[in-house]
């Protein structure tokens, strides 16, 4: 579809904002402007639209892949993106670095950062990731962490602006566990202006530090233990696994406590007709997604994946080029 063309900053401050990105670190979304927010979904739908105009923008970089976690999209997309820029890819499993153990934080940020222009990390702690980006000179992307997942959030935005033409003032529902992704999401939400409800079982809330700052930071959040309240009225649904990596000995527990979360036909009709149904995937069908809703008409799941790569393509010339 082609969305009405979005109110917000001008091509001109955008264009700053973007620039004003070269050489930092994406930790989480919180380290953004609005404008830069902004500036790299723009950018994101420009490389989308015209993939080879930018065919040269980081010949002769190379990022480094460190995965801790493996990941289907994480690997595919960022080693496709730093291909059609121009660039070159280096992945590193847990085997090679082991890091913390065989190596510490440091020394791999600065072995990496003589022989690199960027480096990507997948791994567990969030704390890693800020002890990489503190020791390296180069810039430094989080692929996601049990705290943060600031790409996918890009990712998520850009597939809303792509069906909705707009950001600010939708309502975008999230239900299930108050994971990396909602984390994402309520940062994300500061900076567009979008209102994020989150329904949760109790003591599976969002961090209340990461609430706190969304609030303070302009975003209308709505916290509820009650699915169909956060739907009702939706413009977008949004799920994710009830057990994530490192939680498997839970998942029976996570199974029984958020049974009713499922996101089925009924839960899925209390938003607006024309809402979109989004997951950042994998996902566990027949648990927090039917298959009525998740491969229905109206669910953007392979979008978000798609734009993962062009949302990381934007991110990886902002900071590298």
């Amino acid at each position: 579809m082609t969305p009405s063309a979005p109110s917000g900053p001008s091509s001109t401050a955008l264009d700053a904002a973007y620039r004003a990105l070269r050489g930092r670190d994406l930790v989480t979304l919180r380290e953004l402007t609005p404008e830069g927010f902004r500036a790299i979904l723009e950018r994101a739908r420009l490389m989308k639209a015209d993939p080879r105009a930018f065919a040269s923008v980081l010949t002769g970089k190379t990022l480094a892949l460190i995965f801790e976690k493996p990941s289907l999209r994480t690997r595919v997309t960022f080693d496709v993106a730093m291909y059609q820029l121009g660039g070159h890819a280096v992945y590193l499993s847990p085997a090679e670095i082991s890091m913390g153990k065989r190596e510490s934080t440091y020394d791999v940020a600065k072995n990496l950062e003589r022989m690199v222009q960027g480096i990507m990390i997948r791994t567990f702690a969030q704390r890693i990731v800020e002890e990489l980006a503190a020791a390296a000179t180069v810039p430094v992307i989080n692929a996601l962490t049990d705290f943060s997942h600031p790409c996918q959030g890009l990712a998520d935005y850009l597939t809303l602006l792509e069906h909705k033409g707009r950001l600010e003032g939708l309502r975008l529902a999230y239900v299930g566990d108050g994971n990396n992704v909602v984390h994402s999401l309520a940062y994300g939400a500061a900076l567009s202006g979008a209102h994020l409800a989150v329904a949760t079982p109790a003591d599976y809330g969002p961090a209340p530090g990461v609430v706190a700052w969304a609030r303070d930071h302009g975003a209308a959040i709505t916290l509820t233990h009650d699915p169909r309240e956060a739907v009702e009225g939706a413009d977008a649904v949004y799920t994710d696994t009830w057990t994530s990596m490192g939680q498997e000995a839970e998942a029976d527990e996570r199974r029984r406590i958020f049974k009713v979360y499922q996101v089925n036909e009924a839960l899925f009709a209390r938003a607006k007709a024309d809402a979109v149904f989004m997951h950042c995937l994998p996902a566990h069908r027949g648990e927090e997604v039917t298959d009525a809703v998740i491969d229905s008409p109206r669910s953007v799941v392979f979008d978000e994946a798609e734009n993962r790569l062009h949302a990381q393509k934007a991110v990886l010339a902002a900071l590298m080029a």
